[in-house]
């Protein structure tokens, strides 16, 4: 077999392997919405928690002051807790309090929903919707909580 021909063979299994790979990702949540966010309740194994449209877990961040994002301020925060945003007011949905929704200005223009005053963020390595063993990671300075429909923590 002339060389080229094994090259060409090793190039064509590295790209059908690459497809096969990219493929196989799990879908992370992302902090980007073009739309109005809606937030609502999920039971899981800790009760009932406030999700996303999707059904993954909303968490809040201890280090976080009431309507004060802190993840956006810490190098590499953002990147794996990305921030639950908005294009227009959140809407909430199946038990969740119109009146504890809200949302806050991000110092990149974006507008975070708040929850209660909690700035509200996404785990983007999250397996799927309903997830809840990241409720009590310690990263970043803080410890990241669920919340229930009162806006209270969920440990």
């Amino acid at each position: 077999m002339k060389p080229t021909y094994v090259f060409l063979a090793f190039v064509v299994a590295c790209t059908a392997s690459a497809v096969t790979i990219a493929s196989a990702r799990p879908t992370i949540p992302t902090a980007h919405s073009s739309r109005t966010a809606t937030i609502k309740l999920r039971h899981t194994s800790l009760g009932n928690i406030l999700v996303n449209s999707s059904g993954h877990t909303l968490y809040e961040f201890t280090k976080d002051h009431t309507n004060k994002s802190s993840c956006a301020s810490i190098s590499g925060c953002s990147e794996v807790w990305p921030s639950l945003k908005t294009s227009g007011r959140p809407r909430a949905a199946g038990g969740v309090k119109a009146s504890l929704l809200s949302s806050i200005n991000l110092s990149t223009g974006a507008k975070q929903v708040t929850y209660a005053g909690h700035p509200l963020y996404l785990y983007s390595a999250d397996s799927g919707p309903g997830e809840t063993s990241y409720v009590g990671e310690k990263q970043f300075g803080g410890t990241w909580y669920a919340i229930n429909a009162s806006g209270h923590t969920v440990k």
